[in-house]
């Protein structure tokens, strides 16, 4: 496994690979990411799997958030490599942004500016997203790149603006790894105190109550009502169509109930499939 840090390192797997875009401060979540990358490189036979590692300041809307985001690049790296990642790419800001941060900001999907999701919850931060992932993608240059679900909106807008600048990466997503207890698994849960990681679960719990609901409102109504009995105060709970993110207005489309939510000074989201038809 080589850890590179420049294009010109890149060389050897650019246009021949599958790509796991990653912040760093890998978990067991990332793991299940770069095992999946591998094996669709192997089903593919495509040359093999890079991960990069870039805490990206275009997407952070707080800057104490970003100077205190983990920098773990060695276990970073052992914990790609045992995975199955041929490749850590981790490069320099200047490598990323050339001509400064302010270049190279695609124009924003429909996905990243209308739900009032996470778009009103962090101004700024989809500009970023597609920043950096549009820059990664001319870099790395995969055939395919794993994304997964647990960042619902990236995804959709990770998809709609590789469609609009008509980049040949095929988006695929990975179902989001948890924790025992059903907590959605992130570099931030690291930061939750001993209260706040046990009222934590109600955000997978009260996810699965909305399942088995039939109704979107009383769905949503319901996710509030649990995250406030467990003393959590969600930033939205809501039901959305689970390609727009706009409020679902026909029968049989896919559907996600997706959460936003503060636990002392650490924000979770998580989301999980949701539709009328199934609900028990």
């Amino acid at each position: 496994m080589k850890i590179v840090h420049t294009e010109f390192e890149l060389a050897e797997i650019q246009g021949r690979g599958v790509f796991v875009p990653t912040m760093g401060a890998l978990h067991a979540g990332h793991g299940e990411l770069v095992r999946r990358a591998a094996a669709t490189a192997k089903e593919r036979g495509l040359e093999g799997v890079v991960v990069s590692v870039f805490v990206n300041p275009t997407q952070f809307n707080e800057q104490a958030d970003f100077a205190r985001y983990p920098r773990t690049l060695e276990a970073d790296a052992s914990l790609a490599a045992a995975c199955g990642a041929a490749w850590v790419f981790a490069p320099e800001v200047s490598t990323m942004y050339p001509g400064g941060l302010a270049v190279g900001v695609p124009e924003l999907p429909r996905s990243a500016t209308e739900p009032k999701l996470e778009d009103m919850q962090r101004p700024g931060h989809f500009a970023g997203v597609c920043q950096v992932v549009r820059r990664l993608f001319e870099l790395v240059r995969p055939r395919v790149a794993v994304f997964g679900e647990k960042d619902w909106q990236q995804l959709a807008v990770v998809r709609e603006m590789t469609a609009m600048l008509k980049m040949l990466v095929e988006v695929v997503e990975i179902e989001t790894v948890r924790e025992t207890d059903g907590l959605a698994m992130s570099s931030r849960n690291v930061f939750l105190t001993a209260e706040d990681r046990v009222r934590s679960v109600a955000i997978a719990r009260a996810l699965r109550a909305a399942s088995h609901e039939r109704d979107r409102v009383a769905a949503e109504v319901g996710m509030v009502r649990m995250l406030g009995d467990a003393g959590i105060e969600p930033e939205y709970a809501v039901i959305r169509d689970a390609t727009t993110l706009i409020a679902p207005s026909a029968s049989g489309r896919a559907c996600r109930a997706l959460i936003a939510a503060r636990l002392g000074k650490v924000r979770l989201i998580d989301n999980a499939p949701w539709s009328p038809n199934s609900a028990a």
